[in-house]
């Protein structure tokens, strides 16, 4: 033992090694393969089977798709010529989409006027980068506030001094609620406000656009009713108003379920649980039928107008709870926080409180923006001639008679990036707004 404690032993490398690649399973693919779909032998079975049951699907699938014929007329000569090609009709007949969408994206919308259509696409996109995305230049917040204005202007026509009323409306009220609130409550500033703001959209400001009109008719557009809209953009107007509309008042609904004041409360509560008692497609058949025997004789009350109002006060209920959910998982100190540095109510709200709860809200809210997205193909029960209502229309022309799958992959397809979109914003959100570092 002695001669073994005596001896030199060195724990330091004195030579350097020559460096070494790594193993060729911590490289690439091998590395990825191994970490994600062979972790162990469970996984790896799930993965052969997975493997297996997709090869299955898409050896099915794929021939079908892309097997399909692009140019036909009808179905009838879509058959010809799959007999022709392949000897049977075992594949799709895309034909009927190069053929008709045009009328499952505008609906019945004059095609000399497709251009308007576009525009205001264009302009809704250049109108939601802004709030999307912070790093954009400020400045294109002006088109977002002018975008609601311009698009009924560009889809429904007309003269400029109709939307520009409306947004005359909006400015008045703004006006009032600042004059008011400076000698009496906000409370009262934001009734005072509303009221104003009615009376000139109901009484002074069609008189005014009406002498407008006969005066200077500016940037009048040919009209179209709004029985003639359809198809997709439908769809995107009903669920983009719904969504844009949906959130604040679904704010404002989840303040007033958690306020003090006993009236305000039963009013939202009352409000709440009544629409998310009744399913939408009664809301919908009441806007359509039921309204108009509540409404003065002679009242015309657009259809289009009248979904949106009932799609988006049936999404609030839903985006109330949503929130109210997140303001209930905002800790007690948050608030203590707000009052210990003197803000009053809606300054906690705006700069506290609100902006936590709709982090934490995130998923909810674009899970009911999707919802509500989809749900929007439901106006077909009421005489809208949304995607669904157009396919089957269709299919009832003799030349298309018989056809199916075609349109509605099509029409899911179309569905699925939109809702796929608003997923993937939603989590690159999550991901931005994160504040933890696990």
């Amino acid at each position: 033992m002695s001669d073994i404690r005596t001896q030199d032993i060195a724990f330091v490398r004195e030579e350097i090694l020559d460096q070494q690649p790594p193993p060729r399973s911590q490289l690439g693919v091998a590395k990825w393969l191994r970490e994600n779909l062979f972790s162990n032998w469970f996984n790896g079975l799930l993965t052969i089977v997975s493997i297996v049951v997709l090869f299955m699907v898409l050896s099915s699938v794929l021939p079908w798709v892309f097997g399909g014929v692009w140019d036909a007329g009808s179905l009838a000569e879509c058959r010809d010529i799959l007999n022709e090609r392949f000897g049977n009709t075992h594949y799709a007949c895309w034909a009927v989409i190069t053929e008709r969408w045009q009328q499952l994206i505008f609906g019945f919308y004059p095609e000399t006027e497709y251009w308007r259509a576009i525009v205001a696409f264009v302009l809704m996109l250049v109108a939601i980068m802004p709030v999307l995305f912070d790093n954009l230049p400020r400045k294109l917040l002006w088109v977002t506030i002018a975008f609601p204005f311009l698009m009924v202007w560009l889809v429904w026509g007309g003269t400029i001094w109709g939307p520009l009323s409306v947004a005359v409306g909006f400015v008045i009220g703004g006006i009032a609620f600042s004059i008011i609130d400076r000698r009496y409550s906000s409370i009262i500033a934001l009734i005072a406000a509303v009221l104003i703001t009615i009376v000139w959209w109901l009484f002074i400001g069609p008189s005014v656009v009406e002498g407008l009109n006969a005066l200077i008719p500016l940037g009048e557009l040919k009209r179209v009713e709004s029985r003639e809209l359809g198809g997709f953009m439908i769809c995107l107007i009903i669920g983009i108003s719904g969504i844009a509309l949906s959130l604040p008042i679904g704010i404002v609904l989840a303040l007033g379920r958690q306020s003090d004041l006993f009236i305000v409360k039963m009013i939202c509560v009352g409000f709440i649980e009544f629409i998310r008692g009744v399913p939408l497609i009664t809301l919908l058949f009441t806007a359509s039928l039921i309204l108009n025997y509540f409404l003065p004789p002679n009242t015309t009350f657009d259809l289009t107008l009248r979904v949106i109002i009932m799609v988006t006060l049936f999404a609030s209920a839903y985006m109330a709870e949503v929130i109210r959910g997140g303001l209930a998982a905002l800790p007690k100190g948050q608030y203590e926080a707000a009052d210990a540095l003197g803000l009053d109510y809606w300054k906690a709200q705006r700069l506290v409180i609100m902006p936590q709860a709709l982090k934490i809200s995130i998923p909810g809210i674009v899970n009911t923006f999707i919802g509500l997205f989809k749900d929007t193909t439901l106006v077909m029960f009421i005489g809208i001639f949304d995607m669904l209502a157009l396919s089957n229309a269709i299919r009832a022309n003799s030349e298309w008679n018989g056809i199916y799958w075609e349109l509605f992959v099509f029409i899911g397809l179309i569905f699925w990036v939109c809702c796929f979109a608003m997923s993937q914003y939603s989590q690159w959100l999550e991901r931005k707004l994160r504040t933890d570092h696990r």
